[in-house]
Parts: C-alpha cells; structure tokens; sequence
C-alpha cells in the first residue's frame, strides 16, 4: 500500500518536471504598450537622434536593433516605382532626396513564455509535447538624416497566445528516423 501511494505521489508531481522557459529581449519595455506608448513620443522632423536613447529607443548601444541602409530603406518604404515621389510621406522624400546619409533602425522587443503541459511520461519519451506560448513581440522602425528623424512606424503583436503540439509515433526513435530520411535525399 505504501509503495503505491509513493508511485501515485511521484506520477501526479511528474508534471512539474516538464521543461519550460522564457525568450525575452533586454528588458526596455515591460510590455506592448509601453513600448507603443514610447514609439509615439518619437515625432518626425522634431525628434533628434540624441533624443531617442531617452524613449528606450537606442540606436547605437541598444540591443536587437538592425541598422538598414538606405537601399533597403527605398525598397521597404517606396517599393513601387510607379508611385510618384509626392505620393510618398514626406519623411520617406526627404530620405530619398539625402540618399546615402539616410539611415533606419529596426527595433525589435519580445517577451515570449513557453510552458509544457500534460503527460510527463508522454513528453519524456517524445511520444506527445504540447508546448503553450504566451508573450508579446513590438518592432518600430526610424528613420533619420542629419540626426533628425524623419519617418518612424510600428508593428507588433500585443498578445501571443498559442499551442504547440507535437505527436511522435515513434516516440525516442523518431529522431532517427528524421536524420535517417535526410541522409538518404543527401545521398
């Protein structure tokens, strides 16, 4: 009797040894909306490079933040040459008209939780995992000439909320049975 007491004790605590984790960039916003709240104090053709560090938007020390060319810039911005330059934001004709001293800064700012869930036994043995992921991901990009901006837009996903399933028919071989098939369309 004790030894199966012991045996339903450790099969019901089995959930709590499933792996979980968290995927989060430096933390300079807690949230979505601080970090749109943040992006819309940056003001076109107000706003000085200097003055971004202060809203959370650094572009020289900052982490996860991809400086884009002007090249790049023209074709994301103005991907239509059918479309006259005044037809454009006037950030984006002024961008065009100083060309090679354009620049832009993508930031990029997420937190994501990952959580497995159900059959401990079932995710050991790679038979069924069922990850859930909760988080937020914000990006705005700026861009700016003669240390002033002259464009900024954003996007993001205020809310993830989404499950992962994954079901292994062959539990702890089916790895081997993937890297089996990779060979063989290699060979």
């Amino acid at each position: 009797m004790a030894l199966a007491t012991l045996a339903a004790g450790i099969l019901s605590g089995c959930a709590s040894l499933l792996p979980s984790g968290t995927t989060a960039t430096p933390p300079t916003f807690a949230s979505f909306d601080d970090a749109r709240a943040a992006a819309e104090k940056v003001v076109a053709f107000e706003t000085r490079t200097a003055d971004l560090k202060s809203f959370g938007f650094d572009p020289k020390e900052g982490q996860n933040v991809t400086l884009i060319p002007y090249p790049e810039i023209v074709a994301r911005l103005a991907p239509y040459p059918g479309v006259p330059v005044s037809g454009l934001d006037p950030g984006i004709r002024q961008c065009i008209e100083a060309q090679s001293t354009c620049r832009g800064y993508l930031f990029h700012f997420e937190h994501q939780d990952r959580q497995r869930e159900g059959s401990f036994w079932l995710d050991f043995l790679n038979l069924r995992r069922t990850t859930t992921v909760t988080g937020w991901w914000f990006d705005t990009l700026i861009v700016v000439t003669d240390d002033t901006v002259l464009f900024k837009n954003y996007a993001g996903q205020p809310r993830t909320d989404r499950v992962e399933k994954q079901v292994n028919p062959l539990g702890p071989l089916q790895p081997m049975g993937e890297s089996a098939a990779a060979s063989a369309i290699v060979h």
